[in-house]
């Protein structure tokens, strides 16, 4: 007997150390691709806190972007060779999670998705010119690092250039309709005097700490380089916009129409939902989804007894004064006020919350002409600025206040905020999944988020519960029309009076969202799928564990793995119930 027990514990542990060999090898090879990955991008290996290639941007050229993929094909291989079944749960995840970012990055290498470098909101011309807002400022060698970065603008917009050129002439390019105000977007960052350039901003204060004669010297330098190369190169972009892309820009506004438009159009709905669904599977759910809502909405206007068809409740939302403030201070207020009262329902729906706050501030008015409603943007927890929601002040008689609620819970807290600032702070999982965000997670938690304020009171008044479902519309109507527009031949036009006819958001914004599912085929399907899933999952939770389902605890599961696609998040939330019923 006792040789026997012998016997089974050493194979015990044989066992054990086999699987913590495979796990070491795991972890070697994360730390790899993560050192791969940080020598290959300058500007994530700053994000991440690795400040030695601070002064650097990436670079963004075609050869990159294929040395990209030799470096990480291999990893890639190496990766798939690992014995799954001797890691323990989380390292299982992190394979699952690094295999597919690999995959993704592969993937949209090969399809040359860098060819396509700007969107209906948004390009790298913004992006350059707002470099410094993900910057601090606190000594002389973050201002040397940024005039260094400054320096490489030029070099960094020739490169996108030659990539959209490539691209034009495969036929790889956005459709012309949504790019038609390029040439104006693109002057808005072109100033004759360099003081007022958004790339002068980390200029205008000089920090206590540094010798003023030093600092006129920074001064001096950052004005020479806007006037003398950056200036110029934006307007280079501009005449390249005008004389050369919009010209010759495609007219089919469908992802299918690319080259190899129908299997690119399939991999970026497997990279945004995590699902193996095709586009006429996610068009039907769209279509279901809808048709549930319509429901909900017409129950509403049942019971305010308003005296007109659907269409005209929707015409006065849009056009009735009550609902719209006339300064964008009123609406900042307003969205602080809301935010401020959800922090304090947070522990009814947590037992744990996060470290960092957010702040809630305008759209930068550069991009907010063309940009979303509203949007969450993060901060390293190291960083001295917090994370943002974003709030769009332009045009102020198109950003309904029954809107309001929505858009704050799903972009503040509960939202992308809590979610977003929790995850960087599980320092147990590998750096890679600190950083993660996987959209079908992310913005399916955002999604369920909006409804879920229901449950601690808010949306008391109709129209702002109107305005929920509205939202809620919104998203379901992604589904139709993304893959109406990109894989069944559904026009700019007939997409833009679906989503009116069935929505209350205003027309404005309606086009704006329209023109950004068209320019980013496939992300926006990933909200409602990444929310339907997760009421599934609590739902069957809520069922298994009846009088002890625990909604703090359920919520804490599901955000404390990080972002993660949704197969692993049922595979979670499969384990949570049977450790509850144990």
């Amino acid at each position: 007997m006792k040789n026997f027990s012998l016997i089974i514990l050493l194979m015990l542990t044989s066992l054990s150390a086999s699987a913590n060999r495979e796990s070491k090898k795991l972890h070697r090879l994360l730390a790899q691709i993560q050192q791969v990955k940080t020598e290959l991008s300058p500007q994530a290996a700053t994000w991440l806190g690795d400040k030695s290639q601070a002064g650097k941007l990436d670079d963004v050229s075609a050869a990159h972007h294929q040395l990209t993929n030799q470096k990480l094909q291999p990893l890639l291989a190496q990766l798939n060779q690992l014995k799954v079944a001797k890691l323990n749960f989380q390292d299982q995840v992190s394979l699952q999670m690094q295999q597919a970012f690999l995959q993704e990055q592969i993937a949209d290498n090969t399809f040359k998705e860098y060819e396509m470098p700007i969107t209906a909101e948004g390009s790298f011309h913004v992006n350059l010119a707002n470099m410094h807002r993900y910057s601090a400022f606190k000594n002389s060698q973050d201002f040397k690092h940024h005039l260094s970065r400054m320096q490489q603008v030029e070099r960094v917009m020739q490169q996108h250039m030659d990539n959209m050129q490539a691209g034009l002439e495969r036929g790889f390019t956005q459709p012309k309709i949504i790019i038609q105000h390029y040439p104006e977007f693109i002057q808005t960052y072109i100033k004759d005097q360099p003081e007022e350039s958004t790339f002068y901003q980390p200029f205008l204060n000089q920090p206590k700490h540094i010798d003023s004669d030093e600092f006129t010297g920074y001064q001096q330098q950052a004005k020479k380089i806007i006037t003398e190369q950056i200036n110029p190169s934006y307007k280079k972009f501009k005449a390249f916009m005008v004389e050369t892309y919009l010209p010759g820009a495609k007219e089919d506004i469908g992802a299918y129409s690319l080259p190899d438009g129908k299997a690119y159009y399939q991999q970026q709905i497997k990279e945004y939902t995590t699902l193996d669904l095709s586009a006429e599977d996610i068009h039907q759910i769209g279509l279901n989804e809808v048709k549930r809502i319509r429901k909900e909405m017409e129950a509403i206007i049942a019971d305010l007894e308003f005296a007109g068809s659907f269409a005209e409740f929707l015409e006065f939302l849009r056009t009735d004064p009550q609902f719209y403030v006339s300064t964008a201070d009123d609406l900042l207020k307003a969205a602080r006020d809301i935010a401020k009262r959800m922090d304090g329902k947070l522990p009814e729906l947590f037992s744990k919350l996060p470290r960092q706050p957010y702040a809630v501030n305008p759209v930068p008015a550069g991009i907010a002409p063309n940009y979303t409603t509203g949007r969450y943007v993060s901060a390293p927890l190291d960083s001295t600025r917090p994370g943002q929601y974003w709030v769009n002040t332009y045009a102020l008689d198109k950003r309904p206040l029954y809107n309001l609620e929505a858009l704050t819970f799903h972009e503040a807290v509960p939202g992308h905020h809590l979610q977003s600032a929790l995850t960087k702070e599980l320092t147990d999982l590998p750096k890679f999944r600190q950083n993660a965000y996987i959209s079908a997670f992310g913005e399916g938690w955002g999604l369920y988020c909006e409804k879920l304020a229901k449950e601690v009171g808010f949306y008391q008044d109709p129209y702002s519960d109107f305005g929920r479902l509205t939202y809620e519309m919104w998203r379901a109507m992604r589904l139709v029309v993304d893959t109406g527009m990109h894989a069944m031949g559904m026009s700019r036009d007939e997409a833009i009076q679906l989503m009116e006819d069935n929505t209350a958001l205003s027309k404005h914004n309606v086009r704006t969202e329209i023109d950004r599912y068209i320019a980013w085929p496939a992300q926006a399907l990933s909200y409602k799928l990444g929310e339907i899933k997760i009421w599934e999952l609590r739902n069957k939770a809520e069922l298994a564990l009846g009088e002890n389902f625990d909604i703090r605890s359920f919520h804490d599961t599901l955000l404390g793995s990080g972002s993660v696609p949704l197969n692993v998040l049922e595979q979670i939330v499969d384990r949570y119930i049977a450790d509850e019923l144990e």
